[in-house]
């Protein structure tokens, strides 16, 4: 298990979406407390918990809005500045981390963070690689499914030399699903397991017909 942070981490709340480790999410920032949230973090560790609030905020609300412990941290991948002061984040899932102590609420929530350990595995492992070869050649039948719906070609999959763990957690973030569901992915110990059922979900949906919605840009 990979050590943990030294010092708090600051707290981003999202809405409707839920990181997971080696996976990328694009955020724009435009909430005044965020923005200075980015710029402190760009200073410091370049990292950021990222955690599911458990209600909307109605906006112009200056409360932070409670969050679920379990979340992921990220890292800084990139980092546009807008001209009306707002960013435009690509942010790389780093681990599962558990939020226990607030050591701030103002301008941002900022807090200890503790790493989750995950089931061991490895690559080599006969039914790991049975596993990836089947969440691959499903997630290509998504891909594509949304590539023909789009007229567009289908983006190559994986990536070179991903892992397991990567090519799970890709499904998992293109999977058509409430944050609440994708939360129950992510706080599984186990990737064999978590791809299992992502990979079960989404051909529950190819077999209905249904089609994933286009990538969108979040915003906070």
């Amino acid at each position: 298990m990979q050590p943990g942070p030294r010092h708090p981490v600051p707290v981003l709340p999202l809405t409707d979406a839920v990181l997971f480790p080696h996976a990328v999410l694009p955020l724009r920032v435009t909430d005044l407390r965020y923005r200075t949230l980015v710029r402190d973090a760009l200073s410091g560790e370049r990292t950021v918990a990222l955690a599911l609030s458990k209600s909307a905020v109605e906006h112009g609300d200056r409360s932070h809005p409670d969050v679920f412990p379990l979340a992921c941290l990220a890292r800084f991948q990139d980092v546009e500045w807008l001209p009306d002061d707002c960013y435009d984040l690509r942010l790389m899932g780093v681990a599962r981390i558990r939020l226990e102590r607030r050591v701030r609420e103002h301008p941002y929530p900022s807090a200890r963070v503790r790493v989750l350990p995950q089931e061991p595995y490895t690559e080599d492992d006969p039914l790991v690689q049975i596993e990836r070869q089947a969440s691959i050649r499903v997630f290509e039948r998504l891909l594509g499914a949304a590539a023909a719906a789009a007229g567009v070609a289908a983006p190559p999959f994986p990536e070179p030399g991903a892992s397991y763990e990567a090519v799970v957690s890709m499904m998992c973030m293109c999977l058509d699903a409430e944050a609440g569901e994708k939360l129950g992915l992510l706080e599984l110990d186990s990737v064999i397991e978590r791809g299992k059922q992502v990979r079960e979900r989404i051909e529950r949906r190819l077999r209905s017909g249904a089609r994933p919605e286009p990538g969108d840009t979040r915003s906070n």
